[in-house]
């Protein structure tokens, strides 16, 4: 231990511990010390930790010239007491694992809480490093070494009760029965109904898991929630910036009581466990906003698995710069969604933003002179300045009866979720024809990609030249933190192998990632769309034939101002917005020859 420490309480710490070690260490003046003792102290700030107390109080730091932060101050305690800092992560920690180290009472009484199991010891953290009373009864009961850390005091407080009470809801749940998993033998064991050893969707205990774990979600901008049954545990995973994340497992009984609860929630079928279903949930986030959830059910070898998605209401509220466009991108998406009529196409696979782009542009376009209409499968988020309506295959609503049905509605512009086949396509024609303008979704690479996907679904080749304005084709990638990214220098054969074959200015220097607390040390923290931005322009027009040659379109389209999605990614990595390697990771390489 830090031989300066001493000069410390030796039991818990107080206010006028912690303000004499700063000001002898030189990070608070001795007036500000003064004038923060001779507050009087209410009956709720005493029951804070005092280096909450201190940051509550807005007491300036003499070094940095900023008020205290408390992740900041928690850092400076664990150096003073000589014992390491560490930072709670609980998508990183077993929560049933380390609630089963110790009492709830216990941990809350000493101010403690497990964070670690290893195999010959446990990692403990607590935000009073002098004060060691507990550890050898604790190391008695759970006879492994005890590692202490310091953390930082509201984290210990708040997880402390999140972790027992989830623990607590598990364990009661299951009632202690843990056979019901173990049994399973084969498909048709499954698909058992009304099995006694399984907790009801109804259960308390289970609805405070799924308050927990939606809560939990959108805390940590979870973008999907995946439930995935295994042989024996339910896998609780959430997608945070495009990657997904072990979260929990809870077991296999009360995954699927879980799953019962959502799928009740949403009002699917809860009997039905044989076909996949959806549905949707609408809720509020920690902050009040609604929060729309949409479900999807599909039966696997170990039972449902289910996926739930998360609608960020904000997203109709950003602007196209907010989304990661350009300000040639901006002028190029706006000559095409500015025409009175045609068809515009975004294209991309599933997750790459083309929803939240066609949202963010109808938004902007839904004025009250104007009729908007969509069709979607399903609608993914409720706007009331538009008229939605939704596939219903079993009925025999599809794509194309509803856009014909929709035709009739007197229209401005009709959004279609996706043009899958021949129909679809006539039917969105024959609306750009008639004065109205579309927009829709392909599943194509590229922008220039689509065009032969149409061809190949049966349009004639006049019809896409008198009707396509242009087509985007879009990816996400992930923006690097703005609170830790750090400038690099950037080597020529990595610029070469982003932009190859095509040429762009290489930059002096880039950033790269390196992680702290506001990124979850990855690195990154949010997305943004890298576009690749087709004009139908005359000479484009004509290079498109029944049996057209995509290479020259592309070399056209380049000629006259496209970005491919490499370079549209390499001008946000000249910016120091990303990194090569998350450009490539989400981009297609361009087999096109420049010669």
């Amino acid at each position: 231990m830090n031989p300066a420490s001493k000069e410390l309480s030796r039991d818990w710490l107080t206010p006028i511990d912690v303000l004499n070690r700063l000001i002898r260490t030189g990070h608070l003046a001795q007036d500000e010390a003064d004038k923060f003792l001779s507050i009087p102290t209410g009956k709720e700030d005493k029951a804070l930790h005092p280096l909450e107390q201190i940051v509550n109080a807005e007491l300036h730091n003499l070094k940095t010239g900023k008020k205290f932060d408390l992740e900041k101050l928690t850092e400076w305690l664990a150096k003073e007491s000589g014992q390491p800092y560490f930072h709670i992560d609980p998508l990183k920690i077993d929560t049933r694992g380390v609630a089963s180290l110790m009492s709830f009472a216990y941990a809350q009484r000493h101010r403690i809480l497990g964070v670690e199991i290893r195999p010959d010891h446990v990692v403990i953290a607590s935000a009073e490093p002098f004060v060691s009373g507990w550890e050898e009864n604790l190391r008695h009961v759970i006879r492994k070494d005890i590692r202490r850390v310091v953390a930082n005091p509201a984290d210990i407080a708040r997880f402390t009760v999140e972790f027992y009470r989830l623990a607590s809801s598990v364990d009661k749940a299951i009632g202690g029965q843990t056979t019901a998993a173990s049994t399973i033998g084969n498909f048709e064991q499954l698909l058992e109904l009304g099995n006694v050893a399984n907790p009801d969707a109804n259960d308390q205990h289970i609805i405070n898991i799924v308050d927990w774990l939606l809560q939990y979600a959108f805390d940590q901008r979870a973008s999907d929630i995946h439930i995935e049954p295994r042989r024996e545990i339910g896998q609780v995973r959430f997608r945070i910036d495009g990657v997904l994340h072990n979260v929990y497992e809870l077991p296999a009984q009360v995954s699927t009581a879980v799953v019962s609860r959502l799928k009740i929630l949403s009002r699917i079928n809860v009997a039905e466990k044989r076909k996949p279903q959806d549905g949707r949930i609408k809720t509020k986030n920690p902050d009040g906003l609604e929060i729309e959830l949409r479900l999807s059910t599909l039966p696997t070898a170990f039972g449902e698995k289910l996926v739930m998605r998360v609608f960020d209401p904000e997203v109709l509220l950003r602007s196209f710069n907010d989304l990661g466009f350009g300000q040639e991108d901006n002028k190029r998406w706006n000559s095409m969604t500015r025409q009175p009529n045609g068809i515009i196409l975004v294209t991309g696979p599933t997750g790459s933003g083309k929803t939240t782009t066609l949202y963010s542009t109808l938004k902007s376009l839904a004025t009250p002179e104007v009729n908007v209409c969509t069709i979607e499968d399903p609608i993914e988020m409720v706007e009331p300045a538009f008229n939605q309506m939704q596939v219903q295959s079993n009925i025999g609503v599809d794509f194309a009866s509803g856009v014909r049905a929709l035709l009739r509605q007197d229209p401005d512009i009709i959004m279609v979720g996706e043009i899958r086949d021949l129909e679809t396509a006539e039917m969105a024609i024959q609306a750009a024809l008639t004065g109205h303008l579309v927009l829709s979704t392909l599943h194509t690479n590229d922008a220039p990609s689509a065009i032969s996907r149409l061809l190949e679904l049966g349009v004639p080749n006049y019809l896409v030249k008198a009707t396509v304005l242009g087509v985007m084709a879009q990816r996400l990638v992930r923006i690097l933190c703005p609170n830790c990214k750090q400038t690099s220098t950037i080597t020529t054969e990595d610029w070469q192998t982003l932009i190859h074959p095509w040429k762009a200015t290489m930059p002096d220097h880039t950033c790269v990632p390196v992680g702290c607390l506001e990124c979850r040390n990855t690195g990154y923290r949010g997305r943004a769309g890298v576009y690749e931005i087709l004009l139908m322009s005359e000479q484009v027009k004509e290079a498109v034939t029944a049996d057209c040659d995509l290479d020259r379109i592309r070399k056209i389209a380049l000629k006259e101002g496209m970005k491919t999605l490499r370079l549209s990614g390499a001008q946000k990595v000249a910016n120091g917005m990303t990194t090569i390697d998350e450009v490539l990771r989400v981009t297609p390489s361009s087999q096109l020859s420049l010669e």
